[in-house]
């Protein structure tokens, strides 16, 4: 008891010299101090002072509303803003390339920039970036598509083809002067069909073809339905004059027609498409979606430009002047490619005119033999003679074909189950009789060649 409270005197007065000590250098230099304040809680080190301030002021962050920047926050800036579009220099002598002109949302941005990097090695199409984010068929206020198109039309811009992809933004209501109208209600579907045509008459006018792609599927499920009511007003304005409309909802999509972030991409790997607002696209998303696209830009560019056919035009040309008629007439025999297995036959093989309907008739019931009559052989002895060796052979094929019985085992073969194995075997013992029950059995001494195994 006396060593208990002599302990908590010293801790009191340990305790009293550390609260009143007023210098910090020594209570930190002392280790009965640290002792006791790693202990009870840890050092307790003074505030540091801030560092001044720079004179240009301090730099803030701010993150955009999803409303004024939609491409920066969401999905962020394009391919086309990203890196330096310097355009080499063109050569005069060359013709004019095929100039695709590709309006739209967001998505439409994003496609433009896959059929940039699909066609990023040939001189001879050329993507025009014309779509223009946050905007769509709703808000006119905003931005007026139909308005824009004729205005692309009326440029200085020679465009070949036209493609659209629009829609993410037009959840909305339609306002019409003093009139809402309901977002998606049948009255709202019809004024926004109206405005597609728009659009689309806009193109037919001028005689450019003008492809419609359609909405993918998104990750929320309430955003995906409207987006595929929108693609059925795309489809039915397509269907009305037989435009392209090209569907991409399936191609983004798993197998229960689900929202996947990750799938194939125009290599096979999977890879990430969708970025994480679960609207839009990665890259290696964006050059899948254009993957769709190239082969109606193919199409057209085919129908634009036919391939020359040179080999039927220097056929037909005549012999020029001066030329024998013995050279002119000189043909280069075709090229024949031997397999090298051997040299090919003179003529095709044929099969024989009195070739027989139905082949030789086989027995299904008696046993097959060798041409020789034999099924099995055993190793010639000098000791045997060819007729014995011949009947013991019938015997053992009658014995385990037709008999169903075992084949013999013979002595060292993995089939010898005798003992002791390799030697003698054991001969049957038979059942004893009354008498011999009754007397001793003899006890068996084992042979020296078991105790050696």
């Amino acid at each position: 008891m006396r060593s208990l409270s002599r302990t908590l005197g010293l801790f009191a007065i340990l305790l009293l010299a550390l609260l009143f000590s007023g210098v910090d250098s020594a209570r930190a230099q002392d280790a009965v101090g640290d002792f006791f304040q790693g202990l009870f809680g840890g050092r307790q080190h003074p505030p540091q002072a801030r560092p001044a301030a720079r004179e240009t002021g301090r730099m803030r962050r701010l993150v955009p509303h999803r409303e004024y920047s939609a491409p920066a926050y969401w999905h962020g800036q394009s391919k086309a803003a990203k890196k330096d579009k310097t355009q080499k220099p063109e050569d005069p002598n060359a013709p004019p390339p095929f100039q695709v002109a590709v309006i739209g949302d967001s998505l439409g941005q994003m496609l433009a920039d896959g059929l940039d990097e699909a066609y990023s090695d040939r001189a001879d199409i050329r993507i025009l970036h014309k779509a223009k984010d946050s905007t769509g068929l709703v808000r006119e206020d905003y931005f007026d598509w139909p308005k824009a198109a004729r205005e692309l039309l009326a440029g200085g811009d020679k465009i070949d083809m036209a493609v659209i992809m629009i829609g993410s933004n037009d959840r909305q209501a339609i306002h019409e002067g003093a009139e809402t109208i309901e977002t998606l209600s049948p009255r709202w579907r019809e004024r926004y069909a109206q405005r597609v045509e728009t659009v689309r008459a806009a193109f037919r006018e001028k005689k450019i073809p003008l492809v419609w792609v359609s909405l993918p599927v998104t990750k929320s499920e309430h955003f995906a339905a409207d987006m595929a009511k929108l693609n059925d007003i795309y489809r039915q304005a397509a269907a009305q004059d037989s435009a392209a409309f090209i569907d991409i909802w399936e191609a983004f999509a798993d197998e229960r027609n689900q929202y996947q972030a990750f799938g194939p991409d125009i290599n096979g790997r999977i890879v990430k498409l969708r970025s994480a607002d679960g609207v839009h696209f990665t890259d290696v998303g964006a050059r899948k979606l254009a993957h769709f696209v190239e082969g109606e830009i193919k199409r057209l560019f085919d129908a634009r430009h036919p391939a020359p056919d040179a080999a039927p035009a220097e056929a037909a040309l005549p012999p020029a002047e001066g030329t024998p008629p013995a050279e002119a007439a000189v043909v280069a025999p075709p090229v024949q490619i031997i397999a090298p297995s051997g040299p090919a036959p003179a003529v095709a093989p044929t099969l024989p005119a009195d070739r027989p309907a139905i082949g030789q008739t086989q027995s299904l019931t008696s046993a097959a033999v060798a041409a020789d009559g034999e099924l099995a052989r055993r190793v010639k002895s000098p000791s045997t003679t060819g007729e014995a060796q011949a009947a013991a052979a019938r015997a053992l094929v009658d014995h385990i074909f037709v008999e169903g019985g075992e084949q013999p085992s013979q002595p060292g073969r993995a089939d010898d189950f005798s003992w002791p194995r390799g030697g003698a075997k054991v001969t049957p013992v038979s059942t004893p009789t009354p008498a011999q029950a009754s007397t001793p059995a003899p006890a068996v001494v084992p042979s020296a060649a078991a105790e050696t195994r």
